[in-house]
């Protein structure tokens, strides 16, 4: 089957030198796809460019992003093709940055514009603007995929981790999420509407059971 996986952190700029970020290393969207490529599929693995992880990348193709709207792109331009399957395991940044406005002694507001802002100016205000949910997208673009999003939770329990995924799942009308991050804890909880959570201990068992998912 031919597969899309994404990987890795997005990036907003701030200005020229100096950008806004989501920690991902990249390393286990990269193994999936190394994984999914040893059972026989056809993967494209779109990485961020500021990926950490340095192990071997055996996708048929690995194709760089930078900021949210170079992803979206990315996924535009593969949407054109035959895909069964995507798997979207990017750290998109959720916020991009707005204006910036240098703030006075007096504390006047001056809106400021430059390749690369000084940091001898003064006290500077950023505002943070939303970026847009990619996989809000997917459907749209891939109608007859299977489609699998992520969902790493860092506050609340396992529980809440859980429906934050079935939230996904009715809002973005994914086949499957997967959960995990500190919320969650330990391992992978696999959520879909028919079996509802399955929980899984290792990478190796949760990327066993998403290629069962794809074959099904």
């Amino acid at each position: 089957m031919r597969c899309i996986i994404t990987a890795g952190p997005t990036y907003e700029k701030l200005d020229e030198v100096r950008r806004l970020t989501n920690f991902s290393s990249g390393r286990l969207g990269t193994e999936l796809a190394n994984f999914l490529v040893s059972q026989g599929h056809h993967v494209t693995l779109l990485i961020g460019e500021q990926a950490t992880y340095g192990g071997e990348r055996r996708a048929h193709a690995v194709l760089p992003f930078t900021t949210t709207a170079s992803l979206q792109t990315r996924l535009q331009e593969l949407a054109a093709q035959s895909v069964e399957a995507v798997f979207h395991a990017a750290a998109v940044s959720d916020f991009a940055f707005g204006k910036i406005w240098l703030r006075s002694p007096r504390g006047e507001l001056t809106e400021v514009k430059a390749g690369k802002l000084s940091t001898r100016q003064g006290v500077l205000l950023a505002e943070l603007v939303p970026t847009p949910k990619i996989i809000a997208d997917l459907r749209a673009l891939f109608p007859a995929a299977k489609l699998t999003g992520w969902k790493y939770e860092v506050e609340g329990d396992r529980e809440g981790a859980i429906r934050s995924a079935q939230q996904q799942l009715a809002k973005c009308l994914t086949d499957a999420c997967v959960a995990n991050g500190p919320a969650y804890g330990p391992g992978f909880g696999l959520v879909n509407s028919t079996d509802g959570c399955t929980h899984f201990e290792s990478d190796a068992a949760l990327f066993a059971a998403l290629d069962k998912m794809l074959r099904a």
